[in-house]
């Protein structure tokens, strides 16, 4: 059973991220604020849900909520300022998004940076403890997969609409059969036997 907040008693956000460890597509962050009455069965962490779930919980998060905001960091940002401070850069967009702003946010996993001098807690595996971080994964999972979906249009042979641009033996053999898009992070290792590779 999933806690609603780590401070019950003051305005708290959750946030997480989606996508960190895929080839192609934005690394995508929500947060999110839920009312202190909010309850619901089926909410948890978006990994542990199927996609029919998170598609059904999506509008359920986004009616509840006092407020909300949904960020994606795309690839040549990823490319210029590495994954792991596009996720954290994704978060904090996300907050700025909020109206009321927090007093105070959680995290889900055990790194972040300070945002606006409102303290902050990293909480691991946050997303199967606490409500407000349970919504945020599932509207950053859902809104990425559908980018991802809409982008499988353009580039169907990569399987994008299953795979979300994570690395599927899939995804790298078409990889290494027709090569890389505009959708594809750069300076990821998008092969197992790459070493280099021509970007150019």
């Amino acid at each position: 059973m999933l806690t609603l907040q780590l401070n019950p008693d003051i305005l708290e956000c959750g946030t997480d991220e989606a996508g960190r460890g895929c080839l192609a597509g934005p690394v995508t962050a929500a947060a999110v604020i839920l009312p202190d009455d909010f309850n619901n069965s089926i909410l948890n962490d978006s990994k542990q849900l199927t996609e029919a779930k998170r598609n059904q919980l999506k509008p359920i998060i986004e009616d509840s909520s006092l407020t909300y905001g949904v960020t994606h960091i795309f690839m040549e940002e990823i490319d210029e300022i590495n994954i792991l401070n596009a996720s954290i850069l994704a978060m904090q967009r996300s907050i700025e998004q909020l109206k009321p702003q927090p007093e105070h946010i959680i995290v889900d996993g055990n790194r972040f940076k300070p945002y606006h001098n409102i303290p902050y807690t990293c909480v691991i595996k946050g997303d199967g403890k606490y409500l407000n971080i349970a919504a945020a994964s599932v509207l950053a999972k859902t809104y990425r997969d559908e980018f991802m979906e809409k982008i499988h249009e353009e580039y169907p042979m990569y399987n994008w609409k299953k795979n979300k641009g994570y690395p599927t033996v899939e995804h790298r053999d078409a990889i290494r059969k027709y090569g890389i898009t505009k959708y594809h992070r750069k300076s990821f290792r998008l092969l197992p036997e790459q070493l280099t590779l021509d970007l150019k």
